[in-house]
């Protein structure tokens, strides 16, 4: 006769704990939903309560009828997008350059990368503003109130974790495994594409969903970057429509960052089970 478990005490403080950091972490999510479903009148209440009698969609509504929101949107998808591709291909060769290779000043080039992963972005926009308006002059397309000018740092900003995370899954593949390859007449290219790759695909995957969050959800490069062509502003600019300096609809503002979540939490869905297998392979390693 098979006897019931018993959860030890330990168990049952750890899975208490575990759901009272997830609904921690959860709540300003569903104040923001519930913020934007609020009417206009228990938004500017002085007792807020965490429910509403009166759900609405007009904060939605507002939010949908502003005639730039696509353009935003469809600008801050290719933003991502591009940063998303070239950053994982970039890390990819790089982490496999790093990994393989031995050659001068291998460890100081890590170094650097660590070193640029811990300066703040607060301190870099000014030095970044600059550059883009001389690169601007010199390559068009890729200056200032151009989408190049986000898709650049936002790059450049990725690459050191990207590259110190794959360097783990670059160096868990056997180097005999790539012999083999050779000796089966498998050039490197091919080894590297039909072999490496997929291998580290779920790295590449958990490094792409944290490229993919803080490009999508920038809003100080957008704000420095974009200066007068509000044809190239992104997602995130859109909440300044709702903040006027007297009256500023908080229930646009809710509304337009419950707009802006849902993207991120699909992308989330649809990468998950990979996410989760390259954070453990990352871990391991």
């Amino acid at each position: 006769m098979n006897r019931p478990r018993v959860r030890r005490p330990w168990r049952l403080a750890a899975e208490a704990t575990a759901v009272a950091v997830a609904l921690l972490v959860a709540f300003p999510l569903y104040w923001m939903v519930l913020s934007a479903l609020k009417p206009e009148g228990e938004l500017r209440s002085d007792g807020p309560r965490p429910w509403t009698s009166a759900p609405t969609l007009d904060a939605f509504r507002r939010v949908f009828e502003h005639q730039d929101l696509g353009r935003y949107f469809l600008n801050s998808l290719a933003v991502a997008g591009a940063v998303v591709v070239a950053s994982a291909l970039i890390a990819f060769l790089a982490a496999t350059a790093v990994t393989r290779f031995r050659f001068r000043l291998r460890t100081t080039l890590l170094v650097m990368f660590l070193v640029a992963q811990t300066v703040p972005v607060e301190a870099l926009t000014i030095p970044m503003f600059f550059l883009m308006r001389d690169l601007g002059q010199a390559v068009p397309g890729i200056g200032l109130n151009t989408l190049g000018s986000l898709i650049l740092p936002h790059i450049a900003f990725s690459l050191p974790f990207a590259i110190w995370m794959l360097r783990g899954f670059v160096r868990a593949v056997p180097e005999a495994l790539e012999e083999q390859a050779l000796v089966d007449g498998a050039s490197r290219a091919r080894f590297l594409w039909q072999i490496l790759f997929p291998l580290v695909l779920p790295g590449l995957v958990a490094t792409s969903v944290f490229s993919f969050i803080s490009t999508w959800n920038d809003f100080l490069f957008a704000k420095s970057f974009i200066i007068s062509d509000t044809q190239n502003s992104t997602l995130p600019m859109a909440l300044l429509v709702f903040l006027d300096a007297e009256t500023p609809d908080w229930g646009g503002v809710m509304a337009a960052s419950t707009v802006m979540t849902l993207p991120v939490l699909v992308f989330f869905v649809l990468v998950q089970r990979r996410l989760v297998s390259g954070l453990g392979g990352a871990v391991k390693d």
